[in-house]
């Protein structure tokens, strides 16, 4: 296994992805943070931001101060739309610096589609084609590559682990899924009482933006591009009074020869090789509780009460498998390490 170290940049690293990212990277044995950078607190200490760092790393600097010259790698974890903008600016003067972008901007193919929902122009349309959208499952062979990774939105990674292969092979219909997820407050990102107005927010359960949520559109795009067809969902999302974590249930109607137990061992055959992906015994209750802090996806099929009707229940950590886990497995990937390293 290679030794080499791969020289990396943060921006946007006083957010909760940024600081689980900084926190994640100290402990990667071929990660060298040269810049930790941000738009305010400049100067100070990245541990005063969270006391888990221990690591001596640069302080909190301007993205003005970065030498490019000496780096391999630059992680964005910033608001959707600034990143596309200085990767615009540095991917053709600087060819060997790779990007993994936590925000929304390569996400969409269709620019059209990230204005409508993003209500932002994409600034680096030309740049669009040599993006990939990664759930790291999903994409080992071909990520590689590309220089400009887009890092899948939380809800999503959730939602097309287990959807796809089930999908692909066949057994379950598609016409009519209804997709239900809760997340821990933390997937708002710092700025959550400015975007939710919510009474007791911290205290209660809030369902919002059943219709048009943003993600809606990324997850279309995906099963569509992997399963050849269009797949008719809802998709309804719920802030719970708790940090992190994810879950996500997802309720199917089963083709005719199909059965709770074909979907499970279809999990099981698909991700075999994958050591994050854990499919628990059928029928099992699952919360988010065993996968929180770790890069783990736990999956469980249960039968209902009705024979042709199963809930498939998905649970990962918002900020690691969701963000900035899944990010360093795709660092791993595209410099060809194990995807497990930095993140047991």
């Amino acid at each position: 296994m290679s030794k080499k170290k791969i020289n990396i940049a943060i921006i946007g690293a006083t957010g909760y992805t940024g600081l689980d990212l900084v926190f994640l990277l100290t402990k990667h044995p071929n990660a060298k943070i040269l810049n930790l950078c941000a738009t305010k607190n400049l100067g100070k200490s990245i541990s005063f931001f969270d006391q888990r760092i221990k690591k001596k790393l640069p302080r909190i600097s301007s993205i003005n101060k970065i030498d490019w010259k000496k780096i391999d790698l630059v992680f964005f974890s910033l608001p959707n739309g600034e990143a596309q903008k200085i990767i615009n600016k540095l991917f053709y003067k600087y060819k060997k610096i790779k990007f993994i972008d936590l925000s929304a901007d390569f996400r969409i193919t269709d620019s059209i589609k990230y204005r409508k929902n993003y209500r932002k122009k994409h600034k680096a349309t030309n740049l669009i084609k040599n993006s990939i959208y990664a759930v790291s499952e999903l994409v080992k062979k071909d990520i590689c590559k590309y220089r400009i990774i887009a890092n899948p939105g939380c809800y999503p990674t959730s939602i097309q682990i287990p959807l796809i292969p089930l999908i692909k092979k066949k057994l379950i219909k598609t016409n009519n899924l209804t997709i239900d997820s809760k997340s821990g407050y933390s997937g708002a990102g710092k700025n959550l009482e400015k975007k939710f107005k919510h009474k007791n927010l911290y205290h209660s359960t809030f369902a919002y933006s059943t219709k048009n949520h943003r993600h809606i559109c990324e997850i279309d795009q995906e099963l569509k591009k992997y399963t050849k067809k269009n797949i008719n969902f809802t998709f309804n999302p719920h802030i719970l009074p708790t940090f992190r974590g994810i879950l996500t249930s997802i309720y199917v109607n089963l083709k005719k020869k199909s059965s709770s137990s074909k979907l499970r061992n279809e999990l099981i055959k698909y991700y075999k090789k994958d050591k994050f992906i854990k499919i628990v015994k059928l029928n099992s209750e699952l919360g988010s509780g065993n996968v929180l802090n770790t890069n783990n996806c736990e999956i469980s099929i249960c039968d209902t009460r009705f024979k042709n009707k199963v809930v498939i229940f998905s649970a990962i950590d918002n900020l690691v498998k969701g963000a900035s886990g899944q990010a360093i497995q795709n660092m791993n990937l595209l410099y060809k390490l194990p995807a497990t390293l930095g993140l047991k």
